[in-house]
């Protein structure tokens, strides 16, 4: 049996990877400080044997040594995440994801524990050469476009990462997370399924940001978690870099017309341009789509999920349960 901390674990990522763990026969360490966490995505396994939930921020140094001592394995979710929350609270933002990682790279280093660094997609920046490997340049904005603070700050995690596996040897592995989705995700800060999804259950107006050419790739989150447990149970993924994602490419617009058909939905579609929408000029990406051919030679993984699916079990997820009004 296997001992796991989860940072972030009370998250829309965290909490399907917590249980998946549990499901498994191990045991569960979730720390999470709920800023953007909520409770009630643990509620269906809180209370089995084996699961612990801790309160706490993982820039809490000693906290997060004791709970690492404790671990025998060590999945750093917590971030700071969400265009609406990357251009609302900038410094939030750099200090949680550089701050935090740093602490609790240090700690998994005093108890030599093997470690999965959750990174972004954003990496990529604007870079056009598609679909992005792992390998490839990053192409980022300026300065005064808070949204690249994000982008840079998990690229210094993986920086982190790299330098604590080459000069210590500890067991480092990071993970480029594609616009994940699935049950328990809200739209709080700018996550867009389960804005569409919500607003066509509503018969609202369905917002779409730009131009609504813009596309993305959608990959299911327990797609998402077999990836993450396969990736950590595999040794000759230590050292490396790894995105997880769909290569299923679909547009803003398109997304929307699929979520009004699959909910048969009155809604309509309005087109918002990004300053409207989050109050400042915010530069967005047209393309963003994985290579995984590096996942799938080293773990064999790839999705399983088509995106109709994957949309489908979200609708009757959020019709079943209602639309969380904190985010998750």
């Amino acid at each position: 049996m296997t001992k796991a901390l989860i940072t972030g674990g009370a998250g829309f990522i965290g909490s399907h990877l917590a249980q998946r763990l549990l499901n498994n026969g191990d045991e569960v360490i979730v720390i999470d400080n709920l800023s953007t966490g909520r409770l009630a995505n643990l509620e269906s396994f809180c209370r089995r044997p084996g699961f612990q939930f801790v309160k706490g921020d993982i820039r809490d140094v000693s906290l997060v040594q004791l709970l690492v001592s404790q671990c025998d394995l060590v999945y750093h979710l917590a971030a700071a995440v969400g265009v609406q929350l990357i251009a609302d609270a900038p410094v939030h933002t750099i200090e949680t994801n550089i701050a935090g990682t740093e602490i609790v790279l240090e700690a998994s280093n005093k108890f030599g524990r093997k470690i999965l660094l959750a990174s972004s997609s954003e990496v990529y920046g604007k870079s056009e050469k598609i679909p992005f490997g792992e390998d490839d340049d990053f192409v980022l904005g300026g300065t005064a476009f808070s949204r690249w603070a994000y982008a840079c700050s998990k690229a210094i995690d993986e920086f982190l990462g790299q330098a604590f596996y080459q000069q210590y040897g500890l067991g480092v592995i990071s993970a480029r997370f594609f616009n994940t989705i699935g049950p328990r995700q809200t739209g709080r800060y700018g996550m867009v399924v389960p804005r569409f999804v919500r607003w066509a259950l509503n018969n609202e107006p369905i917002q779409i940001y730009g131009s609504g050419a813009q596309t993305r790739c959608f990959c299911y989150v327990e797609d998402l978690v077999d990836a993450v447990i396969a990736l950590m149970g595999c040794e000759g993924a230590v050292g490396q870099v790894f995105n997880i994602g769909s290569s299923e490419e679909i547009s803003m617009e398109h997304l929307a017309d699929r979520i009004i058909e699959i909910t048969g939905s009155h809604s309509r579609k309005e087109f918002v341009p990004y300053e409207v929408a989050y109050g400042r000029p915010i530069e967005d990406m047209m393309r963003r789509v994985p290579n995984t051919e590096r996942i799938r030679k080293t773990v064999g993984w790839q999705p399983k999920t088509s995106l109709d699916q994957a949309l489908r079990i979200i609708v009757e997820h959020y019709r079943k349960n209602g639309y969380p009004q904190r985010a998750g």
